[in-house]
């Protein structure tokens, strides 16, 4: 111990000493360090992350994928995921293998419900869950005040009870305890408040907006008016069980497999010869729980992978930049090395103290690093997740966040002090006598020159990766999505939640067209299921009438208004759109976009006259077809050759056998306002036309069209700008590097060079020598850059838009950004070199 508190004794005097040398090792070891805890921070909080429950590991999740959110029909590779309130019942009565077996509903979105307490005028649209009576149950889960559901809550008939988040308890509320016991008014429906969830609970999944409010399952049907809760046929639910101690989950999976393929054989798509193969193949996958519904994992996966490789190469360079210093201190020393050897100092215990100056470094620098990361990974949510205040991610580093960056320190500072320590070890005591050599010295050592090649090739690598990230993101913004988003305006809202019933829409529908066209601006007011470029989609599968060999292709369709498609800019091309006409009672109609007509129709038959419908050999064709529109994007650029068909909103499939009441096809999730004008005061305005209409009729979200569309190209403008952030740093780190080696090779080279100068050579043809040797090392990156960075490509085209390829203008850049880079760095001290006065360069000697 006292060997060791004498080192870093030591250790600390020798950085004192070189307040320039260490600085620059810790800002490189922070922003390199830094970097890389930033992107795992972000990793441990969304890949890593597991529920805040009790005993996570023990929880089993009853599938593994995230189909999402109302299905029925048929899954055709068999994997089942989603399953029926009745299905659901059956296997938690049939499974003792589980403890518990908890069911909660797949999709859920920011309009969901409509809350008010009892004694306020307005309510708001809040992020709502419907799960089983067992749901905290089964998370092992104690209220933060008052209690949670439990079965009896969850049954047919029972009073409607709630439990609020401990967050919306404190936000919206300041802890109030007269929440507990107190009604709320939920879709206009009275329903209690049983309790608070336990701080920090955030639900079943890592979402951006985590629900507010749990509601037990049997009061879907009657808060949200849907017909399908207790329908056999439909699958709404994910299963999250906790399996009993000693139970093989293999066995169990194989049970459960033949259990569910019982329960479905009665389905009515199941009997036909259609239908019959998929029964067969069908079966589920027990997958690990504690980290709950992965969706959210799944989308962020490719991109946060991407950020751990692109950091890790960050960190490479800072590390060779590292090691070239210390390489550099490590020469400087040798005098030193050399004394105490001649004292009688051992190597072993040489190379010790080498070591813990760079260990020590390293510690300090991933301290530093911490504090990087912490600015870092604020940078990082804001890009990833923007204005999301209520996502449950902190940016503060976790404790395996800190552990990380230590670990990371010390591996980086023994790693790369190795070398240096060792070559500075290796000192002889006759050297210690020397004051002087007579000999030129060589420049920099080739394990130097080898390290700023690796630099430049990374840089390279990483700068192509950023032009090819760039040009993705250009040609996501700049695609033509068929569409005009000036002056438009979205405003997302549910009449359902408000309590209107169907047969009552179609006069809230005239209502808002009245009261909104009749404010100064207005041109067209759209209504419709969703608008282009969000995140949402109806499909079924359609044939058209007399054409039963395409019974199996899928289409999405929208329902929507008269004035809908010019709303959103949307062409008209060959017929027409819809007309006020086009009522509840008037014949039903179809307008189909060109791929549509492309799909299913023989090239140059026209579409107008014919009927769509339903698949199979008696459809009669729900619509007429009386127009064609441009393809207009819907969901995402990405979705090409996007095959869909709109419907009058208040018009109604005829094959659909069902009351008019239960059908919710007919509920509309948006108005599209177009303007003649900017108008800065257009969400307050639409906030009071709502209102003013009914209360109950709040505005859940509320942007421009612009907006929402620069919301879908979020995730690649995050990559786009972060490899472009990492690119430049790797550039200048590697720019940094290349200035060390050639500056200390100057340095080594100064009696050479005054020699030569003192014999006649002029200032450019030094200068010329010195950037030589600095262009030289480049340039060998280049040449290793270049090709490594064609064959990662084909790593990240899946994540790159109509690219698969290196533009030849985006490496042309790269090279050029870092040719030009390296010519900087060498130029500094290659002028430095020309300035050298030959009497003073020869009396170093």
């Amino acid at each position: 111990m006292n060997a060791l508190l004498q080192d870093l004794q030591f250790a600390l005097r020798q950085l004192r000493k070189s307040p320039g040398f260490t600085a620059t090792v810790l800002l490189t070891l922070a922003l390199g360090i830094g970097a890389n805890a930033a992107i795992f921070t972000l990793v441990n909080s969304v890949l890593l992350r597991r529920l805040p429950v009790a005993d996570p590991a023990t929880l089993v999740r009853i599938g593994d994928n995230n189909n999402c959110c109302v299905n029925g029909g048929v899954q055709k590779n068999g994997d089942i995921t989603l399953f029926s309130t009745d299905g659901y019942l059956r296997l938690k009565k049939s499974l003792p293998e589980f403890a518990e077996l908890a069911a909660m509903e797949s999709g859920f979105n920011y309009w969901s419900i409509v809350v008010r307490r009892e004694g306020q005028p307005q309510g708001r649209s809040v992020m709502g869950e419907f799960v089983s009576g067992n749901y905290f149950r089964t998370f092992g889960l104690q209220p933060a005040a008052g209690r949670l559901l439990t079965d009896s809550d969850d049954v047919q008939g029972a009073p409607v009870a709630a439990i609020m988040s401990y967050e919306s308890w404190q936000h919206e509320y300041a802890g109030d305890s007269a929440v507990i016991g107190s009604t709320f008014r939920v879709n206009t429906q009275p329903v209690t408040v049983v309790g608070i969830a336990p701080q920090g609970f955030y639900g079943d999944r890592l979402t951006s907006t985590p629900p507010e409010f749990y509601l037990p399952i049997e009061s879907k049907a009657r808060l949200a008016n849907v017909p399908w809760v207790h329908n056999p046929d439909t699958d709404w639910l994910y299963l999250i069980g906790r399996v009993r101690p000693g139970v093989n989950q293999a066995q169990l999976q194989q049970k459960f497999g033949g259990m569910l393929r019982q329960m479905l054989a009665p389905r009515k798509v199941f009997s036909t010869n259609f239908g019959k193969p998929y029964l067969a193949k069908t079966h589920v996958v027990l997958t690990p729980g504690g980290g709950g519904i992965q969706a959210l994992q799944e989308e962020y996966k490719s991109n946060l992978h991407l950020l751990m490789w692109i950091s890790g190469a960050v960190l490479l360079i800072a590390c060779a930049n590292i090691a070239n210093l210390l390489l550099v201190r490590g020469m400087s020393r040798r005098a030193e090395m050399s004394v105490r050897t001649a004292l009688g100092a051992q190597r072993s215990r040489i190379v010790r103290q080498l070591l813990t100056e760079s260990v020590l470094l390293a510690t300090l620098g991933g301290l530093l690093g911490l504090v990087v990361a912490y600015a870092g990974a604020h940078a990082l949510l804001i890009l990833a997740f923007p204005d999301t205040p209520n996502l449950p991610i902190a940016a503060s580093p976790s404790s395996p966040v800190i552990a990380f960056a230590l670990a990371l320190s010390l591996i980086t500072g023994v790693l790369f002090g190795v070398a240096p320590a060792w070559i500075a070890a290796q000192a002889q005591p006759a050297d210690a006598l020397r004051t002087g050599t007579r000999t030129t010295a060589s420049g920099a050592s080739w394990l130097q020159r080898s390290l700023v090649i690796v630099q430049a090739a990374v840089s390279l690598i990483l700068l192509v990766g950023a032009g090819l990230f760039v040009e993705s993101l250009i040609k996501l913004q700049t695609a033509d999505l068929k569409l005009d988003p000036t002056n438009r305006y979205l405003v997302h809202f549910s009449p359902q939640a408000a309590g209107y019933a169907t047969t009552q829409v179609e006069a809230l529908y005239r209502t808002i067209e009245d009261r909104f066209h009749a404010l100064p601006g207005i041109v067209n007011v759209g209504i419709a299921t969703y608008t282009p470029m969000e995140d949402n989609n109806w499909s079924d599968s359609v044939q058209i009438q007399g054409e039963a060999d395409k019974n199996d292709d899928n289409a999405s369709f929208v329902k929507a208004n008269a004035d809908y498609f010019a709303s959103v800019g949307t062409r008209v091309v060959m017929g027409r759109g819809f007309t006020i006409q086009d009522t509840s009672s008037a014949p039903p109609v179809a307008v189909v976009n060109r791929t549509f007509v492309k799909h299913f129709f023989k090239e140059g038959e026209s579409p107008i006259g014919h009927r769509l419908g339903p698949p199979g050999p008696n459809s009669d064709g729900d619509f007429e077809i009386v127009g064609v529109v441009d393809d207009t994007t819907y969901t995402t650029v990405r979705w090409k050759d996007h095959s869909m068909y709109f419907v009058p909103i208040t018009q109604r499939f005829a094959h659909d056998k069902h009351p008019i009441a239960e059908d919710i096809t007919l509920y509309a999730g948006a108005i599209v306002l177009e303007t003649d004008r900017p108008m800065s005061d257009m969400e307050k305005l639409a906030r009071s036309t709502l209102s003013i209409i009914n209360p109950n009729l709040t505005v859940s979200k509320f942007q421009t069209f612009d907006q929402q569309i620069a919301d879908r190209f979020s995730d690649e403008r995050m990559i786009a700008r972060l490899m472009t952030l990492f690119g430049a740093l790797a550039l200048m780190l590697a720019s940094i590097g290349l200035y060390g080696v050639t500056a200390y090779g100057v340095v080594r080279r100064t009696s050479e060079i005054g020699i030569r100068m003192a014999l006649g050579a002029e200032r450019l043809r030094v200068i010329a020598m010195v950037m030589r040797g600095a262009m030289i090392q480049a340039i060998i990156g280049l040449v290793l850059g270049i090709p490594v960075a064609l064959l990662c490509v084909r790593f990240v085209k899946a994540q790159l838009y109509e690219i698969t390829s290196v533009n030849p203008l985006v490496m042309a850049g790269a090279i050029v950004t870092l040719a030009c880079a390296a010519a900087i760095a060498g130029i500094i001290p290659a002028r430095r070199a020309a300035s050298i006065d030959p009497v003073k360069a020869l009396r170093v000697e």
